[in-house]
């Protein structure tokens, strides 16, 4: 029971987050490819996917995405408690573009 309880949880957040990373892209493909850190491949793929198409690679068991603050920078600027976020969200930002170029190479 616990096992499909985890699997239908997995299904639901798959599929938010499908939804949410395909509105992205429609809306402004660059910067969904930086924010989810895909491909322009990726980004078209996901972007022309039908609703069915979606809701049928939602049900997979395993989780379709992936956490970006794997490393320790990522993470210690997230976590550290700056005063001024926006300088937080900034140095973030730097993280991950320069993650998202090195991943691409």
């Amino acid at each position: 029971m616990i096992d499909s309880d985890n699997s239908h949880e997995i299904g639901d957040l798959n599929l938010a987050y499908l939804l949410l990373a395909q509105r992205l892209v429609k809306e402004d493909a660059a910067s969904a490819m930086f924010r989810l850190g895909m491909s322009r491949e990726l980004a078209d793929l996901l972007g022309n996917l039908s609703l069915a198409q979606i809701v049928k690679l939602a049900s997979s068991s395993l989780l379709l995405c992936r956490f970006r603050f794997d490393d320790h920078p990522i993470l210690s600027t997230l976590s550290h408690d700056h005063n001024n976020l926006s300088l937080r969200q900034a140095h973030t930002a730097i993280i991950l573009s320069g993650q998202a170029v090195a991943a691409a190479n």
